[in-house]
């Protein structure tokens, strides 16, 4: 793969987006041969394979001003014909051309028969060449235009494979009549579908996260994000989950469908929580301290990650990651590692009467534990319910709310393990009204 930089459009292609380009594919772990292209920078080559058009008569000056073009086009509206370029200067003299006027330059394109597109995904493809018109190959200002530059770039690049969104369609037939008319070998073209949002229209921003920095921000796994975004329009028997050795081995253009694939945000959610659940944990952990790097919050966060801390995430996260579908989540769940948690609203429900009286009863048990193990833990709980006639889970939520703030969080006994015993006293003791 080569990564080529499309930036011809100067206002839209700046540094920012340059740079998130790059760092959206090395963080997909998705990487490429020799440096990235600018395209920009390979004007100079685009005026002269335009001007070499010129001089073999598959290009000519077109001198027409804005608005002659805008009354073509209004003409061409008022009679319900297609809004193209009518080649008023196809065939004139540009010695007859008026002054003080800079001309473009357009490919003269056939107008006679079928262009032809063998796709790899969409089969054979036939587009009338009286409905394509003279395009602008080189701008007033001397400046290329998009199909003339890929075009050029492609060859140049030794190009073999163009696998680029259903859109292009058009585009593929015009960059194909310029292939031809410089004698060039057009290269292997496949158009895929679009995305669609879950409503079934064209993914676009009111559906949600569109960059990759943004799934990656939200917590999404690279190589879950490559597993999903591989099997979605492309499919191999009924497997979902695949390697990316297996995605390697096993992909083909032939296997893409030619409908449009949803962006089903559950399914992407649901993968990932898949792939976060049987990662070993120390990768795992490796994956969450490098999530909360992008984010302030995130940073902030780190500076309270000691070897103390770091031990304690790795010895929670059998627990965490089994709830967990997301790095931000796993960050939330782990939340009461870090600091002693502000009870939320059903927390604090829980620690409203009952709830602190069962905290100040088992407070002398838990204090009377030496060997502070799951097992033993569990032990003391169990037998104090026994002997107080409670359930297990009205032990079990109030110590919950105490210790996490929350009243979902691993096994209890875990949690308190985790924890450790100064931290979990301290914690009760809180809740409890006992400090």
């Amino acid at each position: 793969m080569l990564l080529r930089i499309e930036d011809t459009d100067r206002e839209r292609s700046t540094s920012q987006a340059v740079e998130a380009i790059i760092d959206g594919l090395t963080w997909l772990g998705l990487d490429w041969h020799g440096d990235a292209v600018s395209q920009y920078s390979r004007a100079e080559r685009h005026r002269e394979v335009a001007r070499e058009l010129l001089a073999a008569g598959q290009a000519y000056y077109c001198y027409c001003t804005p608005q002659e073009l805008e009354d073509m086009r209004a003409r061409a509206a008022a009679e319900g014909r297609p809004q193209r370029y009518d080649g008023t200067w196809r065939d004139r003299d540009p010695s007859t051309a008026p002054a003080g006027v800079n001309p473009v330059i357009r490919f003269k394109a056939p107008t006679q028969g079928e262009t032809n597109i063998e796709d790899r995904v969409q089969g054979g493809v036939r587009f009338n060449n009286k409905d394509l018109d003279d395009l602008i190959i080189l701008r007033s200002d001397g400046s290329p235009t998009y199909n003339l530059s890929v075009v050029v770039d492609d060859h140049d690049m030794s190009v073999t494979h163009i696998i680029r969104g259903v859109d292009h369609l058009t585009n593929a037939a015009r960059q194909a009549q310029i292939y031809r008319s410089l004698d060039w070998e057009i290269p292997v073209m496949a158009h895929i579908p679009l995305i669609h949002g879950p409503d079934g229209a064209k993914l676009s921003k009111r559906h949600g996260a569109l960059g990759v920095d943004a799934y990656r921000d939200i917590g999404y796994l690279p190589h879950a994000m490559r597993n999903y975004l591989a099997r979605l329009g492309w499919s191999h028997g009924d497997d979902e989950i695949f390697s990316t050795e297996q995605m390697i081995a096993w992909f083909s253009l032939e296997s893409i469908g030619r409908s449009a694939a949803r962006f089903d945000y559950a399914k992407l959610e649901h993968l990932n929580g898949h792939y976060m659940r049987n990662m070993p944990d120390e990768t795992l952990l490796e994956a969450f301290l490098g999530f909360l790097g992008h984010s302030a919050d995130g940073q902030t966060l780190l500076t309270k990650i000691d070897k103390g801390i770091k031990a304690k995430l790795l010895r929670a996260l059998p627990g965490l990651k089994e709830r967990a579908k997301t790095l931000q989540e796993l960050k939330a769940a782990s939340a009461f590692l870090f600091d002693d948690p502000q009870p939320d609203a059903k927390a604090q429900q829980i620690l409203r009467g009952d709830g602190v009286q069962v905290l100040k009863n088992i407070y002398p048990v838990l204090e009377a534990n030496t060997s502070w193990t799951e097992a033993s833990l569990e032990t003391d709980v169990k037998h104090f319910a026994t002997k107080h006639g409670l359930k297990l889970g009205q032990i079990a939520q109030p110590l919950r709310a105490a210790l996490t703030g929350s009243s979902i969080s691993p096994g209890i006994f875990d949690v308190m393990a985790v924890l450790d015993k100064p931290a979990t006293l301290r914690r009760i003791g809180k809740a409890a009204g006992l400090s």
